[in-house]
C-alpha cells in the first residue's frame, strides 16, 4: 500500500484561508481534523479525491448529511431540473407542502412540519414552541446531548478539563443560559421524575437525542424512552427527539420508528436532504400551530425549492427496499471488523453500531455511558486516523463513522484492511 506523507496543496490552502476566514475555515469544527484541514475538489459516490490528487473512501460524509453517497445521479438530475425555475420566491410553491407530506408520512404521529436551514434553528424553534405551549420556562437536557451552538443550547455537552458540565461551553455565551436548563444524566428514568414532578423546575421540555450519537453512539436503555413519554404525560411536559443525525438514518421514521416511541416534536436535519441545507421540526399539530398564535418562525431561505427538490431525491433514494437493512449489516461489519482488528493489535476497546453509525471507544473494555467516552483514549484515536487518512480513509475525530447507501462491502473491507495496517504501524 503506498501511504500520503503529507498533503502540501491543503497546507497552503489552509495557511492562505486563514488571511480571510476565522480559523481558516468555515466551521469551527473543522479546524479539529488532523493533521491539519484537508481541501477536496470532488466527490463520486463513497469516494473524494483532493486537491494533491490523493482519493479516499469517505466515512466523514459532510459531517453526515451526504447518506446517499456524493453526486448521487438521481440527486443531481432533481436539483438541475429545478434550478433553472428559481433559487427562491419568498413565497410558497408546491414542493414545501408535497415534501413536508412525505416526511411526516415516515416519522409515526407527526402532523406538521416546519421547514428551517439547520438543526441548530430547529432546536431554539422547539424550545419556543415548548414553553409557549406550556406556559413554563425550563428545560431538561442530558449530558453529553448535542442540540446546535446557541446560547440556550450549547450547555452540558463536553466537560471542562476539571470534568465540570454545568458552564458554558463557548467563550461569550450567555452565563444567564444556565438558569433554564436542568442537566441530568442519560437513561437514569429516576433523575428525570424527580425533576419533573417538582414544580418550582417549571420545566417546559424535555430534549435527548433517541440514540445518544454525538457522544458514543449509545441506545437508550430498555424501556428509557417509553418512560420519558409516560413522565412527561403525568407532567404536562413536552418530550422533543432530536433526530438531527438519526432521522431518516437509523429507519425511515427514525429513532421513532425504531423504538416505538412518539415525541411531541422532532428535529431533523442532517440526512433530510443529501448534504443540502435543510432542516425541519415536524411535531403534533397544536403545538406547531402555535405559529399562528404569536410564536414567531422565520428565516429568508425557509424552505428554499432546490434545498426541498435535493431532499425529494434524497428521500426516494432511502425509500428504495432493502436501504435500512443494508446499512444494519455494513454497519455492523465495519463495527466488527475495527473491534478484531483492535484485538489483533492487543489494544483494548469497544465497537457498536446503530444502522449506519457506528461508534469506536479506543482504550477501554467498557464504554457504556457518557462518562465511558470521555475518558478513552482520544490521543491515540487522533494518531491513528492520521494513519488512516495516510491509508486512504477519510473519517471524524471522536470516533463516529458514517455510511451511505453508496458504500459497499469491498469498501469496508479495504477500510478494515486499511486499519490492521494503521495499528501496525502504531
Amino acid at each position: 500500500m503506498s501511504l500520503i506523507e503529507s498533503w502540501p496543496g491543503s497546507a497552503q490552502r489552509w495557511e492562505r484561508a486563514k488571511g480571510s476566514l476565522g480559523g481558516g475555515v468555515s466551521t469551527g469544527m473543522r479546524a479539529q481534523m488532523k493533521p491539519h484541514p484537508l481541501y477536496f475538489e470532488s466527490g463520486q459516490g463513497a469516494h473524494l479525491r483532493d486537491v494533491d490528487g490523493n482519493t479516499y473512501t469517505d466515512y466523514v460524509l459532510g459531517w453526515g448529511p451526504v447518506i446517499i453517497g456524493h453526486a448521487h445521479p438521481h440527486l443531481v438530475a432533481t436539483v438541475t431540473r429545478q434550478l433553472p425555475l428559481g433559487q427562491t420566491f419568498g413565497a410558497s410553491h408546491d414542493l414545501e407542502y408535497e415534501i413536508a407530506e412525505r416526511v411526516l408520512a415516515a416519522i409515526p404521529g407527526m402532523d406538521r412540519v416546519l421547514w428551517s436551514n439547520t438543526g441548530t434553528e430547529a432546536d431554539q424553534t422547539a424550545l419556543r414552541l415548548a414553553r409557549a405551549a406550556t406556559g413554563r420556562r425550563r428545560f431538561v437536557k442530558f449530558e453529553g446531548h448535542y442540540h446546535g451552538w446557541s446560547d440556550a443550547m450549547l450547555l452540558g455537552y463536553r466537560p471542562d478539563a476539571n470534568g465540570a458540565l454545568d458552564r458554558p461551553a463557548s467563550r461569550g455565551q450567555n452565563p444567564s443560559a444556565l438558569t433554564d436548563v436542568t442537566i441530568l444524566p442519560w437513561n437514569d428514568a429516576a433523575a428525570v421524575r424527580a425533576v419533573l414532578t417538582d414544580p418550582d423546575q417549571d420545566i417546559a421540555a424535555v430534549f435527548t437525542e433517541p440514540v445518544l450519537c454525538n457522544s458514543g453512539v449509545l441506545e437508550p436503555a430498555p424501556g428509557f424512552l417509553a418512560e420519558l413519554r409516560a413522565i412527561c404525560d403525568e407532567t404536562g411536559t413536552l418530550l422533543v427527539f432530536d433526530e438531527v443525525i438519526t432521522g431518516f438514518r437509523i429507519a425511515h421514521g427514525g429513532g421513532t420508528e425504531r423504538y416505538g416511541v412518539t415525541p411531541d416534536l422532532a428535529v431533523l436535519a442532517k440526512a433530510i436532504a443529501g448534504g443540502f441545507p435543510l432542516a425541519a421540526l415536524a411535531g403534533r399539530g397544536d403545538l406547531i400551530d402555535e405559529v399562528t398564535r404569536g410564536v414567531v418562525h422565520a428565516g429568508t431561505y425557509n424552505g428554499n425549492p432546490v434545498v426541498l427538490a435535493a431532499a425529494g431525491a434524497t428521500l426516494d433514494v432511502l425509500a428504495e427496499p432493502g436501504t435500512y437493512e443494508r446499512f444494519e449489516d455494513l454497519g455492523g461489519t465495519l463495527a466488527d471488523g475495527f473491534a478484531d482488528a483492535f484485538r489483533a493489535a492487543g489494544r483494548p476497546v469497544v465497537t457498536r453500531n446503530v444502522g449506519p453509525v457506528v461508534q469506536v471507544v479506543p482504550g477501554t473494555s467498557t464504554a457504556e455511558t457518557f462518562k465511558d467516552f470521555t475518558t478513552a483514549d482520544w490521543d491515540f484515536y487522533d494518531r491513528f486516523t492520521i494513519e488512516l487518512l495516510r491509508r486512504g480513509v477519510f473519517s471524524l475525530p471522536g470516533g463516529r463513522w458514517y455510511l451511505s447507501t453508496a458504500h459497499t462491502a469491498a469498501d469496508v473491507e479495504r477500510t478494515v484492511a486499511a486499519a490492521r495496517d494503521a495499528l501496525d504501524a502504531l
